[in-house]
């Protein structure tokens, strides 16, 4: 054991967990309408909770178990077996556990944003609960756990590099937001703002502070890529914050508060898949056509595609998810056959299994509430 970096990761640890409570509950709760504030609060915390609970009964052995190239087996169900002097390469593996539990926890919590305002919490629940289990843990392990997707797999020796993300929290949970936001159906009434600002921005400036631990995290030691990891997140999404707020002004004349801070999450969830294999001017490049890719990606959901994805949870995770993957291929830091096959391979399956899932769990707990309700 490294005490440097087993004392990192759990400083780690903590800041991914405060990217979900409060981070992400307060950036979504002020973007809905002070009716729903409570329900999304309820959402993300309950979520918070029930993860937790299934990572450790099941989840953290399907994706880091010894298993085969699919999934990773029982062997690692409730942590039998394993104590406080189990290792997992320089850290404590009970640490190793706790650190990839808090990314369970935000992934499926990253999807509320596409169907808040509408849906059911039983189902809420319900879908969050396999979802994580059936399609989260499988796609960490096929890239992070040794499957099918990392080195040495269907791609060849190198497998696909994602750092901290791209595609296993970013593209996956993307995607899931578009498939359960199709099937739910536009909201009834979509026509008042925000109703608070500065929730938003209060959540979105722990997001960024949260991210640190989220990429710098990923580099599971206390070294020199760990604080690269933390400067180019920096500073892809202060330059994403530049570029959405400078593309609003030229469209529609001014920029707006919820416009710049959502730009940092635009490039944020970018650099994430990239952070451990580029450099300041890289992560500024990122950072940079992120901020217009994703606000264009908005505008293509909601006015072309007409899917009422709330929150913009597609076109700011999942388009800046796929965008950083692609460009480690564009920047020479990962094969273009891995990046792109990986990204085709999950994006299918999730795409599948999510609306499998949304249909399933809708046989047991309504999807959406009644009008009244909404």
């Amino acid at each position: 054991m490294n005490g440097a970096d087993t004392a990192w990761i759990m400083v780690a640890t903590a800041l991914v967990l405060f990217m979900t409570l409060p981070g992400l509950a307060l950036f979504y709760g002020g973007l809905v309408r002070a009716r729903n504030v409570l329900s999304v609060f309820m959402q993300c915390f309950a979520i918070a909770c029930v993860m937790s609970v299934l990572w450790l009964v099941l989840g953290y052995s399907i994706a880091f178990g010894d298993g085969n190239a699919v999934w990773g087996g029982l062997g690692k169900v409730l942590l039998l077996g394993i104590d406080a002097n189990t290792l997992k390469g320089t850290l404590p593996e009970v640490l190793f556990f706790a650190f990839q539990m808090t990314f369970a926890i935000i992934t499926p919590a990253l999807i509320v944003g596409a169907y808040v305002e509408r849906v059911g919490f039983g189902f809420v629940m319900g879908f969050s609960a396999l979802w994580m289990l059936l399609v989260y843990a499988p796609v960490a392990h096929w890239i992070w756990g040794g499957g099918m997707l990392a080195d040495g797999g269907i791609f060849g020796a190198t497998g696909v590099k994602d750092f901290a993300g791209g595609i296993v929290v970013h593209e996956t949970a993307g995607l899931a937001a578009l498939v359960v936001a199709f099937v739910l159906g536009p909201r009834r009434d979509k026509g008042k703002p925000p109703h608070n600002p500065g929730y938003v921005a209060i959540g979105a400036a722990m997001l960024w502070v949260g991210w640190f631990g989220f990429n710098g995290g990923s580099q599971l030691a206390a070294d020199g890529g760990a604080a690269m990891a933390i400067t180019v997140t920096h500073i892809s999404a202060a330059t994403a914050s530049i570029t959405w707020a400078a593309w609003e002004r030229i469209k529609y004349g001014k920029t707006s508060l919820i416009g710049l801070v959502t730009g940092t999450i635009a490039g944020l969830a970018s650099i994430t898949p990239a952070s451990g294999f580029v450099g300041p001017l890289e992560a500024m490049v990122i950072g940079g056509i992120a901020g217009i890719l994703c606000q264009e990606a908005c505008s293509v959901i909601k006015n072309r595609l007409k899917i009422d994805d709330t929150l913009d949870v597609f076109a700011v995770h999942g388009v800046g998810g796929i965008f950083g993957t692609a460009m480690i291929a564009i920047f020479g830091a990962g094969s273009f056959a891995a990046q792109f096959g990986a990204l085709a391979v999950v994006g299918a399956f999730t795409l599948v299994a999510t609306f499998v899932l949304v249909k399933l769990v809708a046989m047991v707990t309504p999807l959406r509430i009644g009008q009244e309700g909404e």
